[in-house]
């Protein structure tokens, strides 16, 4: 007759895996991105916001073609740190991480003195700054070398 022994114990079938520093990088540059459209949706939803941009000036700017084109360039740069954080070579994405992040950290502080600023807008300033903030520091201390 035989006899069944117990399973012999062994490692977790799922055991803990690392988020590879490149995925991490990208993944805050694609919510941080999120953000930042969301919250400029949400604010063609308030009436005095609406009003003002249809009046072509919001918070003491006028909404020009320059204006435009300026705010293009600027959202370019999270949504091509999405791709550069992913391809290009660690070296350059990660300065390049350190040096956008430091410029979209200050330019949203710097949003928060034009204006009246929304409680929403607040809210998701809070956010992109924390998060643009962290991706600096990330990419500079963390970030030392692919993974």
């Amino acid at each position: 007759m035989t006899t069944l022994s117990a399973p012999t114990p062994t490692a977790p079938a799922t055991s803990a895996r690392r988020v590879p520093r490149r995925t991490v990088v990208a993944s805050l540059w694609l919510f941080v991105l999120l953000c930042y459209l969301y919250c400029d949706v949400l604010g063609l939803f308030r009436t005095e916001d609406l009003r003002a941009i249809l009046d072509g000036r919001i918070g003491g700017i006028t909404i020009t073609d320059s204006f435009l084109l300026a705010a293009s360039v600027l959202m370019t740069i999270p949504i091509g740190m999405v791709l550069v954080s992913r391809v290009a070579p660690h070296r350059v994405a990660r300065w390049a991480t350190v040096v956008a992040a430091a410029v979209m950290t200050a330019v949203q502080v710097g949003s928060l003195f034009v204006g009246t600023v929304a409680p929403h807008y607040a809210y998701f300033s809070v956010i992109e700054i924390t998060t643009t903030a962290f991706l600096v520091w990330y990419a500079a201390a963390r970030w030392r070398a692919d993974d």
